[in-house]
């Protein structure tokens, strides 16, 4: 489910990386990322912000808080929203062969 991304068509990601610590984001990403997360403050958007990251796959179905949607919308990264369980959603992304 798209959250935020009205511009989903020009994103391009080639990997993925997932974690609940921006830390180990912070350290490990690059640009060309989808980052898979529980987190809904406002720290998952500004985490992609500094790594130029395009869009951000919130899972366990937590619902993206108001004030996290909008600081997605100005920065223009794209927030997916899932039910799945991370490891569940990082698998299915893998068998369609996004690496990690």
């Amino acid at each position: 489910m798209c959250v935020v991304g009205e511009q989903l068509a020009d994103i391009e990601v080639n990997h993925a990386f997932a974690s609940d610590l921006m830390s180990d984001v912070l350290a490990m990403s690059r640009p060309d990322t989808l980052l898979i997360t529980g987190l809904t403050t406002p720290q998952i958007i500004r985490t992609a912000q500094m790594l130029d990251l395009p869009a951000i796959l919130v899972v366990r179905g937590k619902d993206v808080p108001q004030d996290v949607a909008n600081l997605a919308r100005t920065t223009g990264i794209v927030v997916l929203a899932t039910h799945d369980i991370m490891y569940v959603a990082s698998g299915k992304l893998y068998a369609r062969g996004l690496s990690g």
